[in-house]
């Protein structure tokens, strides 16, 4: 069990247990899943439909494995999370070296659907790292439902000043895709920092792919719209 401290006098860590409900990362990843089918063939591993499938498979297992409400740890649940988010990772980073290797290296005559192509392949990196920065922190979302939380990975405001209600305070699933939404937007941290190494790395991996995607791709598509 983690032992308790104290960020601020006044201010407890871990904050009391409270169970978190599982359907918020659920219908993201239900969503990240929807924008990849809504990708061009040329830009999916095997027919468009295939990993989709795939993804929906496991999603449809753990909807059944899971309960409404996380109140404790579910390590085959994690594990399966994980698995399941990693699979969307990679499926979303081969669609960004597929339409990267097509606006350097291939004939473009559709700007229009390179710029649509960009802006999905954003909105899923956006969605999906707010799944790991969830799965991440202070051991998952299973240790923090039970108040078992491990060594946090993120410092958000709120464990820094006990002005900030309730004192009693502990991140949702909201807190962390707010912090996937700024890192892919500003390229870096803002109100949250990360702390741990596993933290920064993919933070850092997060703030690539999201310049590349609006960097090369979508400006490139800009160009030849112009």
């Amino acid at each position: 069990m983690a032992q308790e401290s104290s960020a601020q006098p006044g201010r407890p860590y871990p904050p009391p247990a409270a169970s978190e409900p599982f359907w918020p990362a659920q219908a993201t990843i239900l969503a990240a899943i929807l924008l990849q089918l809504a990708l061009p063939n040329r830009l999916t591993a095997g027919p468009s439909w295939l990993i989709p499938s795939l993804e929906g498979a496991l999603l449809i297992g753990m909807f059944f494995a899971t309960p409404r409400q996380l109140e404790h740890e579910h390590p085959r649940r994690r594990r399966a999370a994980l698995g399941l988010t990693a699979f969307v990772t990679a499926a979303n980073v081969y669609s960004l070296e597929a339409l990267a290797h097509l606006l350097l290296h291939g004939k473009v005559s559709n700007g229009p659907e390179l710029i649509w192509s960009g802006v999905l392949i954003w909105l899923t990196n956006f969605l999906i790292f707010g799944l790991w920065y969830w799965e991440m922190d202070r051991g998952g979302p299973g240790r923090r439902a039970a108040g078992r939380d491990g060594t946090p990975d993120f410092l958000f405001p709120q464990m820094t000043d006990d002005r900030i209600e309730p004192i009693d305070w502990r991140p949702r699933f909201i807190d962390y895709l707010y912090v996937s939404l700024t890192n892919a937007t500003a390229f870096s941290p803002t109100d949250t920092m990360p702390l741990s190494a596993a933290a920064k790395s993919t933070m850092g991996v997060q703030a690539i792919v999201s310049l590349i995607t609006l960097g090369l791709i979508v400006s490139r598509a800009v160009n030849i719209l112009g």
